[in-house]
C-alpha cells in the first residue's frame, strides 16, 4: 500500500462550529445564552461569539456537549471610527483566543486597532501583537467590506479568511467569494478558509431571511475541548461548508482521494486555470473522486457543490508543505 498524506486526519471526530456570531453585547438580537441554545439545538458543538469591538469570554456557558471560543470582531474603517456610509471601505477582523487566561484583563479593557486604513505595515504589526496575545487572526467578508485585491494583497500573518459569509449572502447575494481566497493563495500566503454565519438575528430563526445556520466549519478534533479545537484550527484540520460533507481527504501515492456526501460536482482547484473535476450525470449524485497529481500544482484545494447549489471547501494545501513528491 502506498503511503498516505492525510489532509484531514483519520483520527478524532468532526464537530460543527459557527465561528462568527453577534449577540446583544453588540448589535445582535439574541443574548449569548440564547445564541448558544439556538446553535446547540441544531447540532452545533462550537460557537465563537465575535461581538463588535468588545472582547468577552463566554466559557461559563460551556458544557460537556458544547464549547465557546472567546473572540471579538474588530474593524479598521476608511473614513472614521464609525463606518458612516455603506460605500466606505473597511477591514473587519475576527480574533479567536487560543489562550483565554493570558492577559485576560487587558483583552477585556480593549484591543481595537487604530483607524489606519490601508497602512499594511501598521496592520501587520497589529496582527503580530494580537498573535503574541494568543489570537488567531481571520480576515472577514472582503466583498461586503467594499474591498478589492489592492486592499488585501499586503495583509500578512492571517490564520484564515472567510470564503463564505451567510449574512452577506442575504445582504446582496455576495456571501461566497472563493476568488479572494485564491488571490491570496497565488501570492504564496499560507492561510485557511472559513464559512461562517455572521448572524445578528434580525429575523426569526425559522424565517427565510434568518442569517443563522447557513455557513459552518467542520473541525476534526480529538475531543471537544478548547485546547483540542484550537489545535485543529491552527493545523487546518477542518473544512468549511454550506451543506455538503467532506468525509475523507488524503493523497495516496500521486492520487488525490476525496470522499464526500452526495454531491453533483467535485473539483480540485489549484494555482492555474486548469483544475481536476468530476461531475455527476443529470439527476444523479457522486460521493467520491480520485485525481492523479502531476506535481506541478503549487497548491490544491477541494470544492464541492450539491444539487441545491450549496458549496463546501477544503483548506488549501501547498504541496511543498505537506511532503508530496511527484
Amino acid at each position: 500500500m502506498e503511503q498516505r498524506i492525510y489532509l484531514l486526519p483519520p483520527e478524532g471526530r468532526f464537530y460543527k462550529a459557527n465561528l462568527h456570531s453577534h449577540t446583544t453585547i453588540s448589535d445582535g438580537r439574541l443574548t449569548p445564552e440564547q445564541d448558544k441554545e439556538a446553535y446547540k439545538s441544531r447540532g452545533y458543538q462550537i460557537l465563537a461569539i465575535t461581538d463588535h469591538r468588545i472582547y468577552r469570554n463566554h466559557q461559563d456557558l460551556d458544557d460537556e456537549d458544547f464549547i465557546t471560543i472567546p473572540a471579538v470582531e474588530v474593524d479598521i474603517n476608511e473614513v472614521s471610527s464609525e463606518r458612516l456610509r455603506p460605500e466606505d471601505h473597511t477591514y473587519h477582523i475576527n480574533l479567536f483566543d487560543s489562550m483565554p487566561e493570558y492577559k485576560r484583563e487587558e483583552k477585556e479593557k480593549g484591543i481595537c486597532p487604530e483607524r489606519r486604513y490601508g497602512d499594511f505595515a501598521y496592520m501587520n504589526e497589529y496582527f503580530r501583537r494580537m498573535q503574541e496575545m494568543g489570537f488567531l487572526v481571520c480576515y472577514n467578508h472582503p466583498y461586503w467590506s467594499m474591498q478589492n485585491y489592492d486592499d488585501y494583497k499586503g495583509l500578512k500573518g492571517l490564520f484564515a479568511m472567510e470564503i463564505y459569509n451567510h449574512g452577506c449572502e442575504h445582504d446582496g447575494l455576495y456571501g461566497y467569494n472563493p476568488q479572494s481566497y485564491d488571490e491570496m493563495l497565488r501570492l504564496g500566503n499560507r492561510l485557511w478558509c472559513l464559512a461562517t454565519d455572521d448572524n445578528h438575528n434580525c429575523y426569526d430563526l425559522d424565517d427565510a431571511l434568518s442569517d443563522s445556520f447557513g455557513g459552518f466549519v467542520m473541525i476534526k478534533a480529538k475531543e471537544l475541548s478548547h485546547a483540542a479545537v484550537i489545535e485543529a484550527l491552527k493545523k487546518g484540520e477542518f473544512y468549511s461548508s454550506m451543506g455538503p460533507e467532506i468525509k475523507e481527504l488524503y493523497i495516496e501515492g500521486r492520487e488525490l482521494v476525496i470522499k464526500t456526501g452526495e454531491v453533483e460536482k467535485i473539483y480540485a482547484m489549484m494555482d492555474a486555470t486548469r483544475c481536476y473535476r468530476k461531475i455527476a450525470m443529470p439527476g444523479e449524485s457522486i460521493t467520491e473522486a480520485r485525481f492523479q497529481l502531476d506535481g506541478n500544482e503549487k497548491y490544491i484545494r477541494v470544492e464541492l457543490r450539491d444539487r441545491e447549489g450549496r458549496y463546501a471547501n477544503s483548506n488549501a494545501y501547498f504541496l511543498e508543505d505537506i511532503g508530496f513528491q511527484a
